[in-house]
């Protein structure tokens, strides 16, 4: 799906230095040397855990000085909160920017392509989702509301409107219970993306191998989600 969206830092990094969570000195940095060092503290903190996050590894990968880092956000807490923070809005917005779009296609096309949409974002946000993924799957109290619902409420949304205009069209039958179908095909997709993402869950779940691919993955979903909700259900 090539559609353009761009999210503008500078406010959210204005508000959160409001909030004491990032300095000054970090917003005066230029734009490359900011990515580098949030990209830096998303890669650790999803390959540790947030709470085994090393911040002289951090420092490493962003290229900087572990003093740099203090100057930054004054506190290993703050330095943490802000990038998750940051992160979560920026994921939210790109995918409320992505929920127009995905309700226009039928059901049948969408839904795969909603799969492989989020594989895509977790490979080009792969410090970030690595990060979400801990959160999410240990329990993390910290960030369990403030990270993974956030980002899974836009999820589910999008899922909804994909639904409710797949009804509209007449594509499903009207007698579904629209709200429970979509919290199903919700957590059937995080599973089915979940699945192709990360090597533990490969393991697990044993979605593709040498001869099951993922394109047999995604037709036989939708045989199953279409034969239960379409009007015209195979007997």
């Amino acid at each position: 799906m090539n559609i353009e969206f761009t999210f503008d830092f500078l406010p959210v990094i204005l508000e959160l230095e409001k909030k004491g969570l990032v300095t000054r000195t970090f917003r005066r940095l230029d734009p490359e040397r900011q990515q580098a060092v949030i990209t830096a503290i998303l890669e650790e903190a999803g390959e540790t855990g947030p709470q085994d996050m090393n911040i002289k590894r951090v420092a490493e990968r962003a290229g900087v000085s572990t003093g740099s880092l203090y100057q930054y956000f004054n506190n290993r807490e703050n330095l943490l909160s802000f990038t998750a923070e940051l992160a979560t809005r920026s994921t939210v917005q790109l995918f409320e920017y992505y929920r127009h779009y995905m309700s226009e296609a039928p059901l049948s096309e969408t839904l795969p392509m909603y799969i492989s949409e989020g594989v895509n974002w977790t490979e080009e946000q792969n410090g970030f989702a690595r990060f979400f993924a801990a959160a999410a799957y240990h329990g993390d109290p910290q960030y369990g509301d403030t990270v993974v619902r956030p980002i899974a409420e836009v999820m589910r949304a999008m899922v909804n409107d994909m639904l409710r205009s797949a009804l509209e069209r007449g594509e499903v039958r009207g007698d579904i219970d629209l709200d429970a179908v979509t919290r199903i095909i919700h957590t059937l997709s995080i599973s089915i993306g979940d699945g192709l993402i990360f090597p533990g869950l490969k393991n697990y779940y044993q979605l593709v191998d040498g001869e099951m691919t993922v394109e047999r993955i995604y037709s036989a979903l939708i045989d199953l989600v279409m034969h239960g909700i379409s009007k015209e259900r195979v007997d």
